[in-house]
């Protein structure tokens, strides 16, 4: 099974690609970043990041789509974006008739390390762990989106 991981921004998507099979080790085909350009209008920048998700889709071609929820507490301007980045990617998945799982951050967090609470740190490292990389995967915004990857595949006992 491959699974589409998903950390949605508006600025900056992160995704990840894993192979998961039953009795094996799960594989990172792709992890990078959607970026949009600052200079382009709010619809120009929604336009940007369905054209990558759907690229990245096509490409890898998964099955299913784990997407981190959105948690924001004190700047609503950032999180009314990001809502609006994350209904692109809604958009997208279900165009690609992809079945997406939602996470909330605590899930993804004790989905890969055991602990809810756990820091940014110590999920990066246990992505490079359980996906066998050589380093930690960057930027921050992909090792995130690896995360929510292998939340899901968790999520759905495909291990």
């Amino acid at each position: 099974m491959i699974i589409l991981g998903i950390d949605p921004g508006t600025a900056t998507t992160g995704f990840g690609v894993i192979k998961v099979e039953k009795g094996l080790a799960p594989v990172c085909l792709a992890y990078d970043c959607i970026l949009t350009d600052k200079g382009d209008s709010p619809a120009e920048r929604l336009l940007s990041l369905q054209e990558g998700l759907l690229y990245v889709m096509k490409k890898h071609k998964p099955h299913v789509a784990g997407v981190e929820k959105l948690y924001f507490s004190k700047n609503v301007k950032t999180g009314m974006a990001v809502s609006e980045a994350r209904g692109v990617i809604l958009l997208s998945t279900a165009r690609f008739k992809l079945p997406v799982h939602e996470f909330t951050p605590s899930q993804v967090k004790m989905a890969v390390t055991g602990n809810g609470a756990a820091s940014k740190i110590q999920v990066q490292r246990m992505v490079k762990e359980i996906l066998q990389l050589e380093e930690i995967p960057k930027p921050d915004d992909a090792a995130d989106a690896l995360a929510c990857a292998i939340a899901c595949s968790l999520h759905l006992k495909v291990h």
